[in-house]
């Protein structure tokens, strides 16, 4: 009689592994956050563009909550349908190869970001489109050509002024080697995160900072002048973060 109680015990047992694996199998992956990621030439031997958004890619494939385009003309932004299919959009690079977007492109980024669409510029991004005044209150603050500069690159200590935003949340100071940019032109109101004393401008400069643009969320990251600055954990971190909060509002992790 005992024999046959752990038979039933075992048999059952096995029946409720097998129940639990099936269950698992049926249940649906979670759904990943589309990123339509724009680059494009930076003409200048400044930057290496592929090799940015390379990184940047790969910060964000590596967190495994997105899933990522690379598109190398922002005239993209002429489709609205395109659009449509992403949760947030990021700039990686002053495109030198095309000054100006169309203006159903301009409107189209605005208007879909106002919907509620993310928007993430990184590094030398916000100095893109220069003549187009909305597209520098999208990004909060925007590089000025003449205006806006950097000392040399160097290893430089950033300070988190908010570790509750989730971008943030739980982050300490870190150093890294990069450009520490300096003057970013702009009056709209923004919601700095992380900051660094600059040498060049001698003042306190805003490196990564957020905002709201109709519904919409923007994060403005202005680390990530190349691969090994891209990768640094700290910088690798907040791409991920923010791009998850431009598209989402919230961070996972």
């Amino acid at each position: 009689m005992r024999r046959l109680w752990l038979v039933a015990m075992v048999l059952g047992l096995v029946a409720c592994g097998l129940a639990g694996v099936s269950a698992a199998a049926d249940a649906p992956a979670k759904k990943k956050i589309q990123v339509l990621l724009i680059t494009g030439d930076d003409v200048a031997p400044f930057h290496q563009w592929r090799e940015i958004s390379e990184a940047t890619r790969e910060a964000l494939v590596a967190s495994g909550r997105f899933d990522v385009k690379v598109c190398e003309d922002p005239l993209i932004l002429e489709s609205e349908t395109a659009l449509k299919a992403y949760d947030v959009i990021v700039f990686t690079l002053f495109n030198r190869s095309v000054p100006m977007i169309t203006p159903k492109a301009q409107e189209n980024l605005l208007a879909a970001v106002k919907q509620g669409k993310g928007f993430f510029v990184q590094h030398l991004a916000s100095a893109s489109f220069a003549k187009w005044e909305e597209f520098g209150k999208l990004c909060g603050r925007h590089w000025v050509m003449g205006t806006s500069g950097h000392g040399d690159r160097s290893v430089f200590e950033v300070r988190i002024v908010n570790d509750q935003h989730p971008i943030t949340q739980g982050m300490k100071g870190f150093k890294v080697d990069d450009e520490l940019y300096a003057k970013l032109q702009g009056d709209e109101s923004i919601e700095v995160l992380a900051e660094a004393d600059s040498d060049w401008s001698k003042r306190v400069e805003p490196l990564v900072f957020t905002r709201t643009y109709g519904k919409g969320r923007v994060v403005h990251n202005a680390f990530g002048h190349d691969r090994k600055a891209i990768l640094t954990p700290e910088v690798a971190r907040v791409i991920a973060r923010g791009t998850e909060w431009a598209a989402t509002g919230k961070v996972a992790d």
